[in-house]
C-alpha cells in the first residue's frame, strides 16, 4: 500500500439533509484512524432547490448537460461544501495544508444504470481553489463504463471495518453492514474477505416525503410519527411485491424508483408506521439473496435513530437467526460512515486502487475511479 494519508470524506445523500463531512487517516487498505466529523444542513430554501434540481434531471441524456437550474445549483452546491470545509478545519483546528486529499461525493440528481447514467451535481475544480485542497470526485462514473451499477460504492470500506470488528469475539460472522440513508444498501463479508453488496430498498426516502407532503416537516425524528400509527398490510404488501425484492439479478435504486403512496391510502400516523415496516422488511428480503444468512447486522445511516424502524429490524432478523447492533455498539460512528468512506475511497482512487468489485456492483472485474482536482499553486492563493 501506499503512505499513510490524512483525508476529508464529504456526502450529501439521497435524503438532500446537509452535508457530512469525517476525517480519516489511511494508507489506502488499513484505517489507521477515524478522526473528527460533524454535519452542516442545507436551509430549508436550498432543499427546495434541489428537489427541483431533481426534477430537472430527469431531461439528462448526457451526464455532461445541466438543463433547468443544474448549472446554478451544482455552484452553488460547491459553494455550500466548500464554506462547510472551511468551518470544519476551522471548527478543529486542521490547517488546509495537514489534508492531503479531500473525498467528493457530489448530490446525486440522476440515477440510471441500465443506461450506465450518473449524475452527480458537484464541481471538483472549484471546491479545490476554494478549499486549497486537492479533491477527488465523480467517483461512480467509471465502474459503470465497466459494466457496473455505479452503486454501493461503500462496501471497499465496510470491508476494511470489518477488519477491525472480526477482533471483537462476540461479533459473529458473517456480518453485514446496512446504511439505511435515503436508500437503504446491504454490504456482506464472508469468509476471505467475499465483498457482496447491493441496494436493499427504499430507506428514509419514502418516509421523508410522506412526513414532508402530510406534516409540514422534513422527517419523523426518532420514528415518533410512525410510533403512533399501525401497518397497513395491504400497502405494506404493495411495495413488498415489488420485483426488485424478488430479482435474483440485484441493481441499484433511484430515489423515485418507488413513490410514496396517495393521500388516500393512509392517514398521517399509519402511512409513516408502513412505511417504516417497508424499509426494515425490505432489508432482510434483500438479504435472502446473500451468499449465506446474516448472523450480524450492523446498522448506520440517519435510519437507525428511528426506533420503529430499529424495533421491526430486530424482530424480522432474529426471526431469521441474526442479531442486529447499531453501529455505536461497536464503536463506530453510524452518522459519519459514509462520508469517512468517501475519505477512504479518495485515497485508493490517488492510489489507482479498486474502488468496486464484480460481487458489489456487478463491474466485469475490480476497477479504481474517480477525477482528480489539484489544488491552485501556492501563488494562486488569494
Amino acid at each position: 500500500m501506499g503512505k499513510e494519508l490524512t483525508a476529508i470524506g464529504l456526502m450529501s445523500g439521497t435524503s438532500m439533509d446537509g452535508i457530512d463531512i469525517a476525517v480519516v487517516r489511511t494508507d489506502g487498505d488499513t484505517i489507521i484512524e477515524r478522526g473528527p466529523s460533524a454535519g452542516y444542513a442545507y436551509d430549508p430554501r436550498f432543499r427546495e432547490r434541489l428537489k427541483q434540481g431533481l426534477e430537472d434531471a430527469r431531461s439528462i441524456v448526457k451526464r455532461e448537460e445541466r438543463p433547468g437550474i443544474l448549472a446554478d445549483l451544482e455552484r452553488d452546491l460547491t459553494l455550500r461544501h466548500a464554506l462547510a470545509v472551511r468551518t470544519f478545519l476551522e471548527e478543529n483546528n486542521i490547517l488546509p495544508d495537514n489534508v492531503d486529499v479531500m473525498g467528493f461525493h457530489g448530490q446525486t440528481v440522476l440515477h440510471r444504470p441500465d443506461q450506465a447514467l450518473t449524475v452527480q451535481l458537484g464541481d471538483g475544480d472549484l471546491l479545490a481553489r476554494e478549499t486549497a485542497i486537492d479533491v477527488v470526485y465523480d467517483m461512480r462514473a467509471n465502474d459503470m463504463a465497466h459494466g457496473g451499477q455505479g452503486a454501493p460504492l461503500i462496501p471497499a470500506y465496510h470491508a476494511a471495518l470489518a477488519r477491525g470488528l472480526s477482533k471483537i469475539g462476540e461479533i459473529a460472522a458473517p456480518v453485514v453492514f446496512v446504511n439505511i440513508g435515503g436508500i437503504s444498501n446491504l454490504t456482506y463479508i464472508g469468509a476471505g474477505e467475499e465483498i457482496v453488496a447491493y441496494d436493499s430498498g427504499p430507506g428514509n426516502t419514502l418516509m421523508d416525503q410522506w412526513v414532508e407532503a402530510h406534516a409540514g416537516i422534513p422527517y419523523d425524528q426518532g420514528g415518533m410519527i410512525a410510533s403512533e400509527g399501525g401497518v397497513l398490510r395491504e400497502l405494506a404488501d404493495r411495495y413488498l411485491s415489488h420485483p426488485f425484492f424478488s430479482a435474483e439479478k440485484r441493481r441499484s435504486l433511484d430515489r423515485n424508483d418507488f413513490a410514496p403512496p396517495a393521500a388516500a391510502d393512509a392517514s398521517l400516523e399509519d402511512g409513516a408506521r408502513t412505511l417504516a415496516h417497508v424499509t426494515a422488511a425490505g432489508i432482510v428480503r434483500s438479504a435472502r439473496h446473500l451468499p449465506a444468512s446474516p448472523a450480524t447486522y450492523v446498522v448506520c445511516g440517519g435510519g437507525r435513530l428511528n426506533s420503529v424502524i430499529m424495533s421491526d429490524l430486530r424482530a424480522l432478523a432474529e426471526a431469521e437467526g441474526a442479531r442486529v447492533l447499531a453501529a455505536e455498539a461497536m464503536d463506530l460512528n453510524g452518522d459519519s460512515m459514509e462520508a469517512e468512506a468517501w475519505a477512504y475511497l479518495a485515497v485508493r482512487s490517488r492510489y489507482g486502487l479498486p474502488l468496486t468489485y464484480p460481487g458489489t456492483t456487478g463491474v466485469s472485474r475490480p476497477v479504481s475511479g474517480g477525477r482528480a482536482a489539484a489544488k491552485p499553486a501556492r501563488a494562486e492563493i488569494t
